[in-house]
């Protein structure tokens, strides 16, 4: 469970290095066993070199969250709104290894739901990789397998997912 060392912010363009770092700590231990070492190096390359991340934040908007204890960042989460009415888009959740298994991931999602709420989300879709044992835990979290997709990234890589989706939760009584 979260406890008062531990916040959540938004992140901002001045977090880019520090998101990039964690990458490098996490996704080896989260995709390791599922991609090749040079499938993981040319991916985070792609998705987390300091211009990918400026760009996702300034022109795709997507927004990001950076968790911290004691003010040091273990973990981030982006999101955005997708075309479709009332439809965003988890793109990223990631918190350090020995870090999972505390309340963060679910303490992320609720201040993601609490921030699209307003402007009229109804779902929110992720994209997890089909081997990732992260599916579980979208699954305890509400989240359901709508469909899969195989996407091309390049390389002649590919990313085999599940698409998730879950209800936007009304907001708590009195909240």
């Amino acid at each position: 469970m979260m406890d008062e060392t531990l916040s959540i912010r938004p992140g901002e363009l001045k977090d880019v290095n520090t998101i990039g770092y964690l990458a490098q700590q996490i996704w080896p231990e989260a995709y390791g066993h599922i991609l090749s070492a040079e499938q993981l190096e040319y991916m985070l390359n792609l998705f987390y070199n300091p211009a990918a991340l400026r760009k996702q934040m300034v022109e795709d908007r997507h927004q990001f969250l950076m968790v911290e204890q004691d003010e040091e960042a273990i973990g981030f989460a982006s999101w955005g709104v997708l075309d479709e009415p009332g439809v965003y888009k988890l793109h990223k959740l990631y918190v350090l290894p020995g870090q999972q298994g505390k309340g963060l991931g679910r303490a992320l999602l609720q201040y993601i739901f609490e921030a699209i709420r307003p402007f009229g989300a109804t779902v929110l879709r992720l994209n997890v990789n089909r081997h990732n044992k992260a599916r579980q835990f979208y699954e305890r979290m509400g989240f359901a397998v709508v469909k899969e997709e195989d996407v091309a990234i390049g390389n002649g890589y590919f990313m085999n997912d599940y698409v998730m989706e879950v209800r936007v939760p009304e907001a708590e009584p009195g909240a």
